[in-house]
């Protein structure tokens, strides 16, 4: 790599003085192509991060996947990545495992089935990945580790797999070991034969989602080599490493960006999108996250490529990443091939360019300056970026090419003026050449593709808070998902559940169905949380029947004022009102069950009877909360 680099170079430094000052760039094929591009794509989970998109109302939710999916209209996404649900908290919620226990199976339950379907309804060639970010606990065998035993724990990922393909008509093609964590060769392997041995050869295995150690044990290790398909790091800087190289591997950024969606999130993503191949050879990059569908006070708000967290009100937003991911996806697809002349542009930025192979050329480049391409992870070494003239030649098979498409987008950070995905007018060439004046923060691709669309929809309502007034009796027969609207759960699963057992009011309700601590991907509380409303509000009343299950063990708490979720929820503060089973309450200022306000026996202060459904009020106004605890029905 480092030979390339100063042969392109060279080319600079030859080229410098006879065309005064500008820097010819040869885009040619005759000396042969480089990897094979596989896609851009857009990481649904780690976790729940697609939490509000299901409670959206039509057409605004159909909008909103045509932005993220439909070909010729928006990001027009190549690949969606989705966590497997494992029961536990990933980042900004929980989602739910298609097996809480071992004798349990569920296709139906979370909303990653539905996506991966809206997904492939909109592109049926859209490559589909797994990944597991948390396990159930019993794949653990109550340890917090997935792979003392691997056979179970390869067999609980491809039931994820087969259930796909017989209850939703989807093939992964891709599957990946846990989420940022140590990997395992055995159990590599043993999914490897495992997949094998119920006839799913074709599913890729993608090692290991962390950093590029795997690629030292893949050279060491043959049979380990051979259970691999793809090497896919994490936050890569859009670089690799040399043992990497030279394993011939397939190099994937399979998560990337998780930057906050303004323009510099948008000037983050179109440069790592471009020197991720130009730097590290890696040939899909995926974005964590696909879109900001969850509470925004939850840990990395609007960390997506677009924002829609507003389902009550229908307002979403199309953010800056949408279209610089259309400029390469709308115009190259997977399966084409980049070229070896590639590379960074002598006064700053970078240009690919790519080829399906039978004519058609498409070429990207980007111009965007440090300060305006910031990504939150890794730190970003200093680089300077100039206005600058570009002369491009095409030679090989693409000297003949008279005409390119032109698309540019300019961020304009002094004007606050951006325009995206704009069409120009094409670009003719003079005997296989074009100029390009440069400026600074900017995106172009010159491309042979005419099919390239700014697709738009109506403008959708306008922002609103959360209802201020709100309530669910969960009575809902068939619902069409397995959580209920706007809740978002941060530790254990709330499920609808028809209790059939109850002659009164309750059939309808919302349970709490994890009993055994999951194999946990971050430090999940220790006691089950969904969360629901807005973080701003300060004096309210939540009111909520509530039913133990266990009678000697059980509890049961309502919440306000709660300030964080997601992986921070283990030190979440607010105003905690507890009910116990054994005759107790508690009023706490966290969720820790530490700083408590009050405390004593619940049938000295609320006449309260342990059996049957209970009315749990608590109502914070002011400093001090006003607490109710009254029997319902026996």
């Amino acid at each position: 790599m480092a030979q390339t680099v100063l042969a392109v170079i060279a080319v600079y430094l030859n080229i410098f003085v006879g065309f005064c000052f500008s820097q010819i760039y040869i885009l040619d094929d005759a000396g042969g192509l480089g990897r094979v591009f596989d896609g851009i794509g857009g990481l649904s989970g780690g976790g729940a991060t697609s939490r509000l998109l299901v409670n959206y109302e039509e057409p605004y939710r159909s909008h909103i996947l045509d932005y993220l999916f439909k070909p010729n209209f928006g990001a027009s996404l190549h690949m969606l990545k989705v966590e497997i649900g494992g029961d536990a908290q990933t980042t900004d919620g929980t989602e739910p495992s298609h097996m809480h226990y071992d004798n349990d199976e569920n296709y139906f339950r979370g909303y990653e089935w539905w996506l991966m379907k809206e997904a492939k309804k909109r592109n049926p060639n859209i490559t589909l990945i797994g990944l597991p970010w948390a396990f159930p606990g019993w794949v653990g065998h109550g340890k917090n580790w997935p792979y003392d035993f691997p056979d179970i724990t390869a067999a609980y990922v491809v039931k994820w797999i087969l259930g796909a393909k017989q209850y939703h008509d989807l093939e992964i093609q891709y599957i990946g070991i846990w989420n940022e964590r140590s990997y395992d060769s055995k159990y590599i392997k043993v999914l490897r034969n495992t997949l094998d041995n119920v006839g799913l050869t074709g599913v890729g295995i993608i090692a290991a989602d962390g950093d590029w150690t795997i690629a030292k044990s893949i050279i060491s290790d043959t049979k380990l080599n051979d259970s691999v398909e793809v090497i896919g790091a994490h936050y890569p800087g859009t670089t690799t490493v040399t043992e990497a190289l030279k394993t011939n591997k397939k190099l994937w950024s399979s998560e990337d960006y998780s930057t906050f969606n303004d323009e510099v999130g948008g000037g983050c993503w179109a440069r790592i999108l471009n020197q991720n191949y130009v730097n590290g050879h890696m040939t899909a990059t995926i974005s964590w996250n696909l879109v900001a569908s969850y509470y925004e006070e939850l840990p990395f708000g609007r960390d997506g490529l677009m924002t829609a967290k507003e389902p009550w009100s229908g307002s979403y937003v199309v953010e800056s990443p949408i279209w610089i991911t259309a400029h390469t996806t709308q115009f190259a697809q997977p399966g084409w091939t980049y070229l070896d002349t590639v590379g960074h542009l002598a006064k700053g930025g970078s240009f690919v360019a790519l080829t399906d192979g039978r004519g058609n050329l498409t070429v990207v480049i980007e111009t965007m300056t440090h300060d305006h391409s910031v990504c939150i992870r890794p730190p970003l070494p200093p680089f300077n970026v100039t206005s600058q003239k570009a002369i491009f030649q095409l030679k090989g098979s693409f000297a003949s090419i008279k005409e390119l498409q032109v698309w540019r987008s300019q961020f304009n950070f002094k004007t606050k003026q951006p325009s995206f995905f704009e069409k120009l007018t094409p670009l003719k060439l003079l005997d296989g050449s074009f100029t390009l004046n440069l400026a600074e923060d900017e995106v172009y691709t010159l491309t042979t593709i005419t099919t390239g669309r700014k697709g738009s929809h109506p403008d959708p309502p306008p922002s609103a808070c959360f209802p201020k007034v709100y309530k669910d009796d969960f009575h809902v027969r068939t619902p069409p998902f397995s959580e209920a609207p706007n809740f978002a759960d941060q530790t254990g699963v709330f499920e609808y559940y028809i209790n059939l057992t109850d002659p009164g009011p309750h059939i309808f309700t919302l349970r709490q169905v994890v009993t055994q601590r999951p194999v946990t991907w971050t430090s999940d509380a220790d006691q089950t949380i969904s969360v629901i409303g807005d973080y701003q509000w300060q004096n309210l009343t939540v009111t909520c029947d509530v039913y133990m299950e266990s009678a000697k063990t059980g509890g049961v708490f309502i919440a306000a004022r709660v300030d964080k979720g997601g992986q921070s929820v283990r030190t979440a503060k607010g105003v905690f009102f507890w009910v116990f089973a054994d005759g107790t309450y508690k009023v706490t200022n966290d969720l820790d069950i530490k700083d408590i306000l009050d405390s004593g026996l619940e049938g000295s202060r609320f006449g309260f009877l342990r059996r049957g459904w209970t009315i749990a009020l608590l109502k914070a106004s002011g400093t001090e909360p006003v607490l109710k605890h009254s029997q319902k029905h026996p």
